[in-house]
Formats: structure tokens, sequence, C-alpha cells
């Protein structure tokens, strides 16, 4: 693995190096933040490139190279506008594109013109020596600014195409070629502007500015800390606790959010993970590739993730409309792509995964839409509980097994499921022995791999955008969240989104019959002595042993890994722990918890359709429940839909009052169907349904050393022996 590791190291070092080695130190002098290279500006007119770029060069002491006025009339002996005017957009655009081709300088600030970046072959030509910056202004200003300078033709402009108009298609060109985005917003002096490049770029030069350390570090020193793309490989630290970021999540500021209110969730996506992911280890082209290929038209509706108001001060964030109706698929459509991009190209992986219902099919639709390329060399081993998840589920999971995919029902419930991975990963003669064997290494796609829960942030800022976008909040405005949550992942992303700049004000954490969490949160003792496992109407949080509350307790520890070691040592030797007094005070600032009955859950299911014609699934039901307990009232809150109700339907049937249900899932949806409810029917599911039929079901006794031979098993049948 030493050697594998040091391959990724030389894979990540030179996606990042262009033409010149660029240093790994911090930078201490301005002068050397160019060095031999250029500082590109790029951006659509009107952007301030030329200003920007005058000042920034009179920063960093270097020439400053305004492309129109120094090259293009240079070459042409005539103004750039008359050019335009005298030969029409195609041939400008060409003739342009050629003066850039010819031209080369080096440790100079660059401007570009607007359309530059429309010219492959010239933009190719320029990047080579060049840290190209974006500065990315918002188009409304962008079309006050041109008709204060009174601008009225640019190229690409003609009867019926506005300027507004050309700016949305440029933003293809200009998120095609950036290495570094700086989000300029509304008031921005140009020395403000200045600024923010100088610290973006000095952010993009520093590689080893940005690490990860394990929940259960005892030093946080450099030895110990990981990259982006070595915690996405890896899933889970060595010594079993979980990767988190070594310092805090970058912050945006209020009018950098604000530049957020008016966009798609694709372009949210990117702005917020090219702050959280270095460019060094998946560049800003590659990251935007994969966010297009995520959140395409895989989803049914193209808000992705739409916030809908059910009544009162209460909203719904549906985050159902993946391929496979769960809130799973917004991590896992983007997560399968950035691992393939991240892993050693010269090695298998084999992708590990305890689902109590929803991850478990989510896992292995992500992964079955690599490139075939990757799909053989990338494999899927899921494992849940056979009795412990909805029909629905079940047959999901079933039917999207594929040629990289394949699933295990275990005799026991989830909590033994997660169990087993781990002890999988932390066996060091079993991974080694897959490596020695098959060429495998192990990793995981739960929601202990950071690759996972990074996603999730997306959504929950998202919401709050969406909010401010309907009118309903401006922004700075509080708000509350409401998660059903077992195994604190959804309200960790949360969680991460406040730190990033998001105004919540309260996380209520929702439990069912299986109420650990919200024991804990009222007294700060998580205990599992004495508790069995009660399986419910809400499956996805029927779980005892969450995860991912290790990273907010290592969060609220002010990352002290030798206090989280300490207790999670304590859990595994004698079943409880205890938390500090101090800690259990910031802990209750932050979260409410309660849970919800059988019963309530199937009542408020019935009440909410009957006000207001919309079902809920019974997760969001049990937040629902806790939401109506709990909440003040004083600000809205947004309640996660977690998931689409057919996937519940007996449970949904018997709450409108159906007692005869046939066991047949495909007939159990249309007589939901039949009630014409709020969402409508799941077009993804049911084609998952029907084609369930298709597939083999496969089964293990609930025993780890069965595990291992069933992992064993299903390498041989996928990959040849190493020798």
């Amino acid at each position: 693995m030493a050697s594998l590791r040091s391959l990724l190291s030389i894979v990540k070092m030179s996606r990042f190096l262009f033409s010149n080695s660029l240093t790994h130190s911090k930078l201490s002098t301005l002068s050397s933040l160019v060095g031999e290279k250029n500082l590109i500006l790029m951006g659509p007119p009107g952007s301030g490139k030329t200003s920007v770029g005058r000042i920034l060069g009179q920063k960093l002491g270097c020439p400053v190279i305004d492309v129109d006025d120094d090259v293009l009339e240079k070459t042409w002996n005539m103004s750039v506008s008359n050019k335009l005017q005298d030969v029409g957009d195609e041939q400008f655009l060409d003739e342009e594109g050629k003066a850039l081709l010819k031209f080369s300088a080096s440790g100079s600030v660059i401007s570009l013109t607007g359309s530059n970046p429309l010219h492959l072959s010239s933009m190719e030509h320029a990047k080579k020596n060049g840290i190209v910056v974006y500065l990315d202004v918002h188009s409304q200003d962008i079309i006050e600014r041109l008709e204060q300078m009174k601008v009225d033709r640019i190229v690409g402009q003609r009867a019926g195409i506005s300027i507004g108009d050309i700016l949305k298609k440029r933003k293809h060109f200009y998120k095609k070629w950036h290495d570094v985005r700086v989000l300029c917003q509304t008031g921005d002096c140009v020395d403000v502007v200045a600024d923010k490049v100088i610290d973006a770029v000095k952010r993009y030069q520093c590689v080893n500015s940005e690490t990860f350390v394990s929940t259960r570090s005892r030093e946080a020193n450099q030895k110990q800390s990981k990259f982006f793309s070595d915690v996405v490989v890896e899933g889970l630290a060595s010594d079993g606790g979980l990767y988190v970021p070594g310092s805090a999540l970058p912050k945006l500021n209020d009018g950098e959010w604000r530049r957020l209110v008016q966009s798609s969730y694709i372009e949210r996506a990117q702005v917020i993970m090219e702050r959280c992911i270095h460019p060094a280890d998946v560049p800003s082209v590659v990251l935007g590739e994969i966010l297009e290929r995520a959140y395409g038209d895989n989803f049914s509706c193209n808000k992705i993730a739409p916030v809908r108001h059910l009544s009162g001060n209460q909203f719904i964030l549906e985050l159902f409309h993946g391929p496979t109706a769960s809130f799973k698929d917004l991590a896992l459509q983007f997560m399968p792509h950035i691992f393939a991009y991240c892993i050693p190209k010269v090695c298998n992986y084999l992708v590990l995964v305890a689902t109590s219902g929803d991850t478990g099919s989510a896992v292995l639709d992500g992964f079955s839409r690599l490139s075939d390329l990757d799909k053989q060399r990338i494999a899927v081993f899921c494992l849940y509980p056979e009795n412990g998840i909805s029909q629905v589920q079940k047959s999901q999971i079933i039917a999207c097994q594929g040629e990289n995919g394949l699933a295990v029902g275990v005799e026991s419930d989830f909590d033994f499921c997660q169990k087993a991975i781990k002890e999988m990963f932390t066996n060091p003669q079993f991974t080694g022995f897959l490596t020695a064997e098959y060429g495998t290494s192990l990793s995981t796609a739960n929601s202990i791999n950071w690759a996972r829960l990074l996603p999730q942030i997306v959504y929950h800022a998202s919401a709050y955008l969406d909010l401010v976008c309907q009118g309903v909040i401006t922004f700075g405005s509080p708000v509350d969240v409401c998660i059903p949550t077992g195994n604190f992942g959804n309200i960790m992303a949360a969680l991460y989104a406040k730190q990033m700049g998001i105004p919540i004000r309260k996380f209520i954490c929702a439990s069912n019959q299986n109420h650990i969490l919200t024991d804990f949160i009222k007294t700060g003792l998580y205990d599992l002595r004495g508790r069995e496992l009660r399986q419910s109407f809400s499956p996805a949080i029927d779980i005892l042993k969450s995860s991912n509350l290790e990273r907010y307790l290592h969060l609220l520890a002010n990352q002290d890994g030798r206090l989280v070691n300490e207790l999670y040592s304590q859990l595994d030797s004698q079943g409880y722990f205890q938390l500090p007094d101090n800690l259990l005070r910031l802990l209750q600032h932050d979260l409410i918890g309660d849970w919800c009955s059988e019963s309530d859950c199937v009542s408020a299911i019935r009440a909410v359709y009957g006000a207001t014609g919309y079902l809920l699934d019974t997760h969001t039901a049990v937040a629902k429940v806790v939401a109506d307990r709990v909440q003040d009232r004083t600000c809205p809150v947004i309640i996660s839909c977690t998931a689409h109700y057919a996937k519940f339907a007996p449970v949904i049937l018997h709450a409108l009052g159906i007692e005869e249900i046939k066991q047949n899932p495909l007939t159990q949806l249309h007589v939901l169907n039949s009630f014409h409810p709020l969402p409508p029917a799941h077009k993804s599911l049911l084609g998952m349904l029907k084609d369930k039929d298709h597939h083999k079901t496969h089964k293990c006794q609930a025993d780890s050393i069965h595990v291992m031979d069933c992992v064993e098993n299903y390498l041989q049948s996928l990959f040849l022996k190493v020798h």
C-alpha cells in the first residue's frame, strides 16, 4: 500500500503542475506569487480585468499586458471595436485567437479579452504557462457596467440575442478554463478584487495548505494528515477514526452567498466545492465536469433539491428526485466520479457499503454510471439487513446490482453490517491478502467517507438560498432545520453548512423509537448497554451506533482527537461514554433532540395528506412530528424530506385507511398513485421495481468471517489473481 500511496501522490502532483514546478512552501512575499508563470485574468467584458490587472501589476511588481491594447490593436493597427465591425463575429474570433497564439510572455499579469476563452487552441497556449483567474461578476452588474461604459456591441450580439444571453452562454467557457475563481460582489472596488485574486492564487499554489486528520488523531502533525484525494480513496482512517478537515471549512461572506441566490444548483455546488477541494487534488474544470454528470438528467426535477412550502412556517426540502428516490442520491451520484478520478489507475478497488435501506441502491446505482473503463477496476459490495428494510428498498437494492455491483442480505441488523465493514477495514491481514492476491484495495461509500458528506453540505445551503430567492426570508435571517437521523451524517452536513456561513439557528435531531441520539442530546450519556435495535416504520434511522456523531464531537472538542479516542474506546469496551459537562452545554446550544412513536408517525402522514394533499414518507413524518413538538415557530423550519413515500408503501397505505394491502410492491404503488398525491409517482423507482426479477438475490450468515469469505468469492469473479 505504501507504494500505491506514493504513486497517488505522483499522479496528484502531475495533475497540478502544468509546465513549471510550483513551490510547496507558503509564499512569503507578493513578488514570488507569479514567478515565471503568468497571472491570467479572465471574465466577461466589464468584469474589471484591465483595472484589476493594473493594480495587481503594482502590488506584484511585474509587467501588465492587456490583450486588447497590447496584442490585438498592435497586431491589427486598428481598434478592436473597428475590427469587429469590419469582419464580423466568426472571423473576429478566428483572428483574435491566432494573434494570441503568436504571443508569449512570462512573469506577467495578462488581462484577456472577454471572448478569448471561446478559442480553444489559443487558450491552451496561454494556459501552458499561466494560472487562469476567473473574475466571476454577477451578470446584472456586467450589464449595468457595459451600459455606463456605453458598450453597445460585443462578440455574439445580434438581433434577438441580448447581452444577458451572451453572458449565460459564455459561463460554460469560463468554467472550462479557470484554475481559480474569484467571486466578485456588487460594490467591490478594484483594490478589493485584486486582494481577493492574490489570496486565491496563494491558496492555489500552497499545495499543503488543506489537509485532513482523523477524529482520533492524538497529535495533529503533518505525518498523520492526508490530502482530499487520500481520504476519498481510504474512506476510514487507519486508527478507526473518521477523516475531517484539519482546519475549519472555508466561510463564504454574506455577499458571496447572495451572489448564489439566483444561481442553479450545479453553480452553487461548484462554488462551494471549489472552496472545499484543493485544485491540486481536483482541478476546477474536472470538478465542473463531474458536477454536470452528477446532477443532470438523472434527476427528475431540474432544481435537484427544491424547497416547497408545507404549512405555517414549515418548508419541505425534497431530496428524493434522484434515480433511487432518496437523499442518498445527492451524494452518491457525485461521489463515484470523484472517487474514480482520485484513485491510482494501476489498482482495483472494492467499495464496501453497509445500508439501513436507502444507501445500498444509491451506491449501486451511482457506481453503475461510471465509464466502462472505470467499471472494470471499481466494484461495489453491499451488505444489508435481510429483514430490516422495506420490501421496496430490498427490491431496489436487488434491481440495482449490475456488472460491478453485488448486494448481500444478512440475517441481522444494520449495526452488524456496519461493524462487519469496519472490521474488514481494520484487519491488516485481510486487506493485505486482497492486495497481494487480487491487486485490490478497499474503500467505502458510507457517510464515514468524506466524499459522501461534502455534497450534502450543498443542499442544506441551497435550501436556505431558495428561501431567500422565494422571498420567504432575507439573507442573514435565521432558519431551523429538522432532520430525521440515525447515523448523524445528514445533520452533520447541515452543521458544516453553518460553519461555511449559512445562518442556521437550531438543528433539530428527529429520532424514532430507537432514540439513542435523543437521550444523548438531553443527557450527554451515550449508552448502548441493554439496548436492542427495534425495527420501525422508518428503517433508515434504525441505528444505535451513530458513526458521524464522532465528527461532531471532534468539532465540539476543538479537534481534541485524544478525547474523542478516549470516548469511543470506552464505548467499544464498556458500551457507553459520558460527555464532559462543558461539551454538553455546547452541544445543547446547537442541537434539540426528540423522538416520534410509530402511531404518531402514521397519524402525521394521515393528517398532512388530509390538510395539504402532500404525502410524507415515514422518515419525514418522524421529522414533522418532532418539528411540531419542539420548534418555537419564531423562524422558518426546513424539514428534510429524505425519501419518496412510495418506498414505504404499506405504511402509507395503512395511514390512508387501506387495510387490505397486497404484498406486491408494484401493486401497492399503483394503489397509491390512484390517490393523485403530491408529489407524483417516482418514475425511476417504478422502473427499478419492474426490473428486479432479472437479478439474483444473495444471502450470508451474520458472521464476520463468512462475510469476508463472500467478499473474496466476489473478487474471484471480478479480478484475476495477480500471480
